[in-house]
């Protein structure tokens, strides 16, 4: 696993430079776009209290059902054609030839700010106020996304429940691209039917996980 930042996208420095971010920058911004969406709502009561705890928990979960939805059929689509493989190199085959670049684990800002204005406006419209806890709960669902996926490629894999997350992401990345798309949960590759087809490879996965940190020269992440 490469941990330079040596894939580049563009040759211009500038526009090289937007396809970066270091992670504080888009978790303060939708961690804190949520926080003041909600606060937004409850302060000057437009829905009621329970009203805004149901809409973000559904925003939240909705989330994450986008998430597998662009990382299966967007992110891995066939690149049988040179669009399409630039396509898919640029916004996440990048990602999958150096998994240990921090500055891409992220979609940059100017993408990912000008995604999610148009998806609250999408929101705002057909939910009306309702669409704000709705939206906070996207955005805080995008931001805990966003803190997995940092967490699976920069740190070790703790020893407790949430090891289940590294060991299905390693799954992705080095056993079986097909499968395990889920990122902030495995829940939509069970409803989908894109678990891992076999129980060693679960095994397998592991071992690697753990080789990794000493095959790799130089200090940890």
């Amino acid at each position: 696993m490469s941990t330079q930042k040596n894939d580049r996208i563009f040759k211009n420095k500038f526009l090289e430079s937007l396809t970066r971010t270091h992670i504080a920058v888009p978790l303060t911004i939708f961690y804190g776009a949520a926080i003041g969406l909600v606060g937004f709502s409850l302060y000057y009561g437009i829905i009621a209290p329970m009203a805004n705890l149901w809409l973000f928990l559904g925003g939240f979960v909705f989330f994450t059902l986008i998430e597998y939805l662009i990382h299966r059929y967007a992110f891995h689509i066939n690149t049988d054609t040179p669009s399409r493989a630039k396509f898919q190199h640029t916004f996440h085959g990048v990602h999958h030839d150096s998994p240990r670049d921090k500055t891409r684990l992220a979609m940059p800002p100017v993408a990912s700010v000008t995604l999610a204005t148009i998806l609250f406006l999408g929101y705002r419209f057909i939910l009306g106020f309702y669409g704000l806890p709705f939206a906070a709960g996207f955005l805080a669902g995008y931001a805990s996304y966003l803190v997995i996926h940092y967490s699976v490629h920069a740190f070790r894999p703790p020893n407790n429940f949430f090891k289940i997350l590294w060991i299905h992401h390693a799954i992705h990345h080095y056993k079986e691209p097909e499968a395990a798309f889920g990122v902030s949960s495995p829940i939509w590759d069970h409803i989908f039917r894109t678990l891992p087809k076999t129980k060693s490879k679960v095994n397998v996965a592991e071992t690697d996980l753990k080789t990794s940190w000493t095959d790799i020269p130089g200090k940890p992440l």
